[in-house]
């Protein structure tokens, strides 16, 4: 078969595995290119939601991704002063093979990918080929690629771009990476303290809301990874420094102030969608295609969806078997689901934490209790928290 017939994936991270992966189950031949040297080791994401688990489970993915993970089926909402209200993933154990959510860093999962279909007849990756011009026709799309102090091209049928937030498919298509920054930066400490030791009855996921400073605790397998907002006017190298470090991780619980340390990390926050998903050939996916702040954990797992649907969608068109207006249909709907939904939740879920105004804490506490305590009300949030919700949108876009 000439490498002609291909499709070519840019990155592989998770969304561009899975993309991938999907693609040689169903005997589509799919090369990723992969700027890297090899797979990359960063953490980054470390949530995956049931109906991702699901999705995996039928690449053969799930299983050993949940033997090195932490399954967290509860999910809580909290005050300094104690919880406001818990959700227990259990509830929706009706329309998903996998109530809880999983925490696993993303390499994981990369690594698992890897490892299943590196030997798959369909299945190749290319390392240390960075894409960085893209060009296509009517019969197929052409990349040219960076390869150590040279250049080379590839050619398929189709391009997937998962290749990030700063993806190069992106800009050589002209795609507009509409929205905005959040003026504070997110600082993620990673500890391996016990939390639960120190603060009675804590679910694995919890969400602390607080006019002055949130935060978010979050159980990973060894660690937990807390979250703090930080002000612009703090310079990056400071809230690096060891001293601001441990001020912030002393508001925890009071008292406390000798927390061990194993990694920090201070990064920018953004919410944006490009303005196409699709043109000619070439697609957006995952990070290239959108991002937003991590309140939810709805940015990988929403690319991960991406992936999932594009691989279909593809596969049938490479055999032919597609309905007109199909691949047309992954922008409208995924894009679609995006912009409505996903950037509406993790938008809300930042000013949800941070709220100052006195009237708007109350409503937000009075809701969460009610919601929490209404049985009906409790599953419809948790399809929302799960992203089955937005699954379901999304097939309802047309």
């Amino acid at each position: 078969m000439s490498s002609d017939d291909r499709i070519l994936v840019a990155g592989a991270g998770p969304v561009g595995l899975v993309a991938a992966a999907a693609l040689a189950r169903q005997g589509i031949p799919v090369t990723v290119l992969e700027a890297g040297a090899g797979l990359s080791d960063e953490s980054r994401a470390s949530t995956f939601h049931p109906p991702t688990l699901d999705m995996l489970d039928a690449l053969g993915a799930a299983r050993p991704l949940i033997a090195e993970g932490l399954a967290a089926p509860r999910l809580q909402y909290r005050t300094r002063a104690g919880r406001i209200a818990e959700f227990d993933f259990s509830g929706i154990a009706d329309v998903t093979r996998h109530p809880f959510r999983l925490q696993a860093e993303q390499f994981k999962l990369t690594r698992i990918l890897y490892a299943l279909y590196r030997d798959h007849a369909d299945f190749a990756v290319e390392f240390d080929s960075a894409v960085e011009t893209v060009r296509q026709d009517e019969e197929g799309v052409v990349v040219g690629l960076r390869r150590g102090g040279g250049m080379a091209e590839r050619r398929g049928r189709f391009l997937i771009g998962a290749d990030g937030a700063r993806s190069a498919v992106r800009r050589a298509l002209g795609i507009e990476f509409e929205g905005f920054t959040w003026p504070e930066r997110f600082l993620v400490v990673s500890t391996p303290f016990d939390f639960h030791r120190a603060i009675p009855d804590l679910a694995p996921v919890s969400y602390v809301a607080d006019p002055g400073q949130w935060h978010f605790l979050l159980q990973i397998p060894g660690l937990w990874r807390v979250m703090f907002p930080v002000p612009a006017a703090v310079a990056d190298e400071h809230a690096l420094e060891a001293d601001y470090i441990a001020a912030q991780m002393a508001t925890i619980v009071a008292g406390r102030g000798d927390y061990p340390v194993a990694h920090c990390t201070l990064y920018r926050v953004h919410q944006r969608v490009a303005g196409r998903w699709r043109q000619g050939r070439a697609f957006l996916a995952g990070d290239a295609a959108h991002i937003n702040n991590p309140l939810g954990g709805m940015g990988m797992n929403g690319g991960i969806h991406d992936a999932v649907d594009l691989a279909a969608r593809l596969a049938r068109a490479w055999r032919g078997e597609g309905e007109p207006g199909d691949l047309d249909r992954y922008e409208r709907q995924r894009r679609g689901v995006t912009v409505e939904y996903v950037q509406t939740q993790t938008i809300q879920n930042k000013r949800n934490l941070e709220a100052s105004d006195p009237s708007e804490q109350a409503e937000f506490r009075r809701r969460m209790r009610e919601t929490a305590g209404d049985p009906a009300l409790a599953y419809d949030y948790l399809l929302k928290l799960s992203m089955i919700a937005s699954l379901r949108r999304a097939a309802a876009l047309g």
